[in-house]
């Protein structure tokens, strides 16, 4: 953890893991004190992962649209450039917003063997272990996505493919103000702007597991439910 820069005046795996980690702690020794000061963050990030499921599925229709399009294109004899790369951004950003709303709604994939187990006190504390692990692991992953992507944008790394965006749609990815009314033309996609949608859903993945262990440790029965199809 070299490279972890201190922030605030700690270094930054202690804001991403020491610190979430004393949160649980807490909730574990009082939950009921935590329980009433948190169920008003837990109602709105029950929001945000609702509005990020929406975005998945607004992903999911984009990726329909395009393959469409596609066909449209093919049977009018037109060349639709870039679409294949379109529709891969399009599938990263409904792979990763959808994982937290996933979650909460047990749509992950969870072995559940030992919490079979009918000893009520054994199986709080192995859910708890597991979606602590779970939450480091997820952190830790959502770091290096952040990471790579401010390194894809101070390389000024470009796609590979036959896929453009207009300058002002980049000048407006990059905050740039001055820079979207003087913009013309087309570039090739920069690759950090679809890698948004990657470091984003991560890091709402890593919220949303960090959530999860509060709750449980706070009330003592897990809030992840899943949907019962018959």
């Amino acid at each position: 953890m070299r490279d972890w820069q201190p922030w605030l005046g700690l270094p930054l795996w202690a804001w991403l893991f020491v610190l979430p980690t004393l949160l649980a702690v807490a909730c574990a020794v009082a939950p009921g004190p935590m329980a009433a000061a948190l169920r008003p963050v837990w109602r709105v990030l029950d929001r945000v992962y609702l509005a990020a499921g929406v975005v998945a599925a607004c992903g999911m229709v984009t990726i329909l649209g395009l393959i469409v399009a596609q066909m449209i294109a093919r049977w009018a004899g037109i060349t639709f450039s870039g679409s294949t790369n379109y529709a891969g951004y399009a599938m990263a950003a409904t792979s990763f917003f959808a994982l937290a709303h996933a979650l909460t709604r047990g749509a992950h994939i969870r072995v559940g063997i030992l919490l079979n187990v009918p000893s009520p006190r054994f199986t709080y504390g192995l859910d708890a272990v597991a979606t602590w692990i779970a939450a480091l692991t997820a952190t830790y992953f959502a770091r290096f996505a952040v990471k790579a992507n401010i390194l894809s944008e101070m390389l000024n790394d470009r796609t590979q493919g036959q896929d453009y965006l207009p300058e002002w749609v980049v000048a407006l990815f990059s905050l740039d103000l001055a820079g979207i009314g003087a913009a013309e033309g087309w570039v090739y996609t920069p690759i950090w702007i679809p890698q948004l949608a990657m470091s984003a859903g991560a890091i709402l993945l890593a919220a949303c597991l960090w959530d999860m262990l509060t709750r449980l440790l706070a009330t003592r029965e897990t809030a992840i439910r899943g949907e019962v199809v018959e």
